[in-house]
């Protein structure tokens, strides 16, 4: 038997206030009275919990969450009426969203991975280039980690990101994550024996089309398996490396330029 599965969010306008986790963060709140109490049933940091508060009430314009005067622990933390109203809210639709998905599940459509890739062409940012791959290792460092994500191709994107968005992320070996990548963020190199660099990330491909203006031109490097990777170089650049449609080129940017980010 086919099996679906998806989940809810809340948005506000173009920003997103997040989901489930959020709201179980929430209720948690609401049931112990304690910060640190309710960050721990939920899996998230003492900080985590904050940060996703102060999120939280800067996108609902009011309050959600009242700090208490007191130590860490924040004894006495309480929820607003309008946060009760919101786990409410969140708790009637994810009944909804679950009679939706049984509905489709016994109609024997076949639309798990249809549903997945309207997610994905759903994902709106600034950032110009997209990934989707997934997790083949984490090296974790005492501040920061860094993860490695398989991606088209057979290509590897290096992240470095915090221990803590990793532990948020639920990033782990297997799962799928989206990688992103500021076209300003890439420098576009001309491979041969004597280019040596320290940026973890150098892609191999060859451009397919350059887009010149003003002052500036966008690049874009196809890499094997079809992935490509889009580049904002100076016109006196592109001119100097002689960055023409056929060339080859490396797509070259640090670990720290990539987010990453996860569908669930």
């Amino acid at each position: 038997m086919l099996e679906l599965d998806g989940s809810i969010w809340f948005r506000s306008g173009a920003q997103t206030w997040g989901g489930k986790n959020r709201i179980e963060l929430l209720a948690q709140i609401d049931a112990t009275g304690s910060i640190t109490a309710a960050a721990r049933a939920v899996g998230m940091s003492y900080k985590g919990a904050w940060d996703a508060i102060d999120a939280m009430n800067n996108l609902a314009g009011e309050p959600l969450v009242l700090r208490a005067v007191g130590g860490k622990g924040g004894g006495g933390t309480q929820l607003t009426d309008r946060a009760r109203r919101l786990i409410a809210t969140f708790r009637a639709l994810e009944i909804e969203h679950r009679k939706f998905m049984e509905n489709l599940s016994r109609a024997g459509l076949d639309a798990s991975g249809d549903i997945d890739l309207m997610r994905r062409f759903m994902l709106k940012t600034s950032a110009r280039n997209k990934f989707l791959g997934t997790v083949i290792g984490i090296n974790q460092g005492a501040v920061n980690d860094e993860v490695l994500l398989r991606i088209a191709g057979g290509h590897t994107v290096t992240a470095t990101i915090t221990r803590e968005s990793t532990k948020e992320l639920g990033l782990q070996v297997g799962k799928e994550a989206i990688a992103l990548v500021k076209a300003s963020a890439v420098i576009v190199g001309a491979p041969g024996p004597g280019l040596r660099l320290s940026a973890r990330n150098q892609l191999k491909g060859k451009i397919t089309d350059v887009r010149p203006g003003a002052v500036n031109s966008e690049i874009l490097i196809e890499m094997d398996g079809g992935a490509t990777m889009a580049a904002i170089v100076t016109n006196e650049s592109a001119a100097d490396l002689n960055l023409g449609v056929g060339a080859e080129a490396v797509a070259i940017f640090k670990a720290s330029s990539v987010i990453l980010g996860v569908l669930d």
